[in-house]
């Protein structure tokens, strides 16, 4: 496979070029911008494979460049924050974000992200796998695709994670820690509206009437499923 490209956009310019000493250690392409337009720009121009993406920048936060980025691309994005609040986190995952760290963070644990994203990013499945169909929701695994009656839906790759994960066992219930530690691979702590707010997204990318969904629906007490 080709050297994978990581975009890191950060107006401090020491953070920007700490994380690139880290992913180019870890055998990653870097490219660096200073706000979401200049970002912006350099996935117009580049091929990228992940996003690092700042939220408070001058010129496009990282929320509006999220937003931007969202309708046209489909490529992981962790969002960096000083703010630890769970509602920040929230809202960062609910405007299209795979995954929030918060400042400072260890170096480690934004590689480890990264190449958590990576993997479910570029692992495009085996090719010639069934695509399981349920009443018209169909999984496409080798297009890394989910279409409902025979359309595409454009899903974040966090996304498709969880809907692959309910779909290829569809009729199991799977709970929120259960959701959580297998789509982030690592231990479910304060799971409950991060999984809820992705949940949110994909009834209402997948679903006709998401407040009366056909397809993803809850086992109160118990955790969520993809009916058969």
């Amino acid at each position: 496979m080709n050297q994978l490209t990581v975009l890191v956009t950060d107006d401090d310019q020491d953070i920007r070029d700490g994380i690139e000493i880290y992913l180019k250690n870890e055998g990653y392409q870097v490219l660096k911008a200073a706000d979401g337009l200049e970002a912006i720009e350099l996935l117009e121009q580049n091929e990228v494979h992940c996003i690092i993406l700042d939220i408070m920048m001058p010129n496009m936060d990282g929320i509006t460049a999220t937003f931007k980025i969202r309708a046209e691309r489909n490529i992981p994005i962790i969002m960096l924050s000083a703010k630890a609040e769970q509602t920040d986190k929230i809202h960062g995952l609910s405007v299209g974000a795979d995954d929030y760290i918060t400042k400072p963070f260890h170096p480690l644990e934004l590689m480890a992200r990264v190449k958590s994203q990576l993997r479910r990013y570029v692992n495009l499945g085996t090719v010639g796998e069934p695509a399981p169909l349920v009443e018209g929701l169909e999984l496409d695994a080798a297009a890394r695709e989910i279409r409902v009656d025979g359309e595409p839906v454009k899903l974040t790759p966090t996304e498709y994670k969880i809907t692959e994960l309910l779909l290829k066992n569809a009729g199991r219930v799977y709970s929120i820690s259960d959701i959580y530690e297998l789509v982030w691979n690592e231990p479910a702590y304060n799971a409950e509206n991060i999984v809820a707010v992705h949940i949110r997204k994909i009834r209402e990318k997948i679903e006709a009437d998401p407040k009366n969904p056909r397809y993803l629906k809850v086992v109160w007490g118990l955790g969520y499923k993809i009916e058969k």
